[in-house]
């Protein structure tokens, strides 16, 4: 049994949404339902392109005058400038927060002041503030550790994984990790996204591989067989995450850089991955 850990993730930050308008604003902004979020509550979403691509991964934490916005540290600046574009008239104040991020991870329950990973509850729980609420038990650790551990769930993290411009979020799994509210209505990105999502079949997507070895660089084409079936987004250890086109995982041995590869698709991800193969070999 893995012991429990945490870690402060300093790779993630923190934008604050205050205001009257706060919820409205936002609203009709990102993937996920602002409107009904409670205070405390962790919700997982993104902000797009109007042409549906993937701009900011974030979380959004319910706060009772405000809504955080947990978003990668290096582009929290920018994520304030667009916001700031979209606000208009709206009554909001968007501005950092210094608080720090923490992740709470193979422990039996979370302790208070922990809340559920809204994407799947495999990753454990996350927490917002100056320090880490009290997680007895539990080690302290890096983010490196961390890293390790969401690498095995296969899910990515824009702020660690290098992502290309033109990702959609759907490829991104952001439809399986409760990351889109297809039943909110509008939001920046909305048709495409909704589109995709109505076509049944996705034929990319983010997923986990076994790899021995150096980590290869992101950009590392992978081949299923002699085809090219995807490439490499992030890694670390043996674990590596690829953006790959399901219908060829079946089309021969798995490859990067001449080195075996193995697919492992984590539960969440395992029924979409066969239906994308039966559908290829029908």
């Amino acid at each position: 049994m893995t012991k429990a850990q945490f870690a402060r993730l300093r790779s993630r930050a923190l934008v604050a949404v205050r205001g009257p308008d706060c919820r409205n604003f936002l609203q009709g902004l990102l993937t996920q339902d602002v409107e009904t979020l409670k205070a405390g509550e962790w919700r997982y979403g993104a902000l797009l392109t109007p042409q549906g691509r993937l701009l900011f991964e974030l979380f959004l934490i319910g706060q009772e005058d405000a809504v955080l916005l947990e978003a990668p540290a290096a582009k929290r600046d920018e994520l304030v400038q667009r916001l700031s574009l979209y606000r208009l008239r709206a009554k909001v104040e968007i501005a950092p927060v210094e608080d720090g991020v923490f992740a709470l991870w193979g422990a039996d329950e979370a302790p208070d002041g922990w809340a559920p990973d809204p994407r799947t509850p495999a990753l454990g729980w996350r927490a917002v503030g100056p320090h880490a609420p009290p997680a007895p038990g539990a080690a302290e650790a890096d983010e490196d550790a961390y890293d390790t551990h969401r690498l095995a769930q296969g899910v990515v993290d824009t702020a660690r994984d290098r992502l290309a411009d033109n990702t959609y979020p759907i490829e991104a799994n952001f439809d399986l990790l409760n990351g889109i509210d297809f039943k909110k209505g509008c939001f920046v990105g909305q048709e495409t996204t909704s589109r995709m999502k109505r076509r049944g079949q996705v034929r990319s997507r983010i997923a986990p591989l076994r790899l021995e070895g150096p980590v290869p660089a992101p950009g590392t084409e992978v081949l299923a067989g002699e085809l090219r079936a995807g490439e490499v987004v992030g890694g670390a250890g043996d674990r590596v995450l690829a953006l790959l086109r399901l219908d060829r995982l079946s089309a021969g041995p798995l490859t990067v850089e001449g080195r075996a590869a193995i697919a492992e698709p984590p539960p969440w991800l395992q029924a979409e991955a066969a239906a994308s193969t039966s559908s290829d070999q029908r």
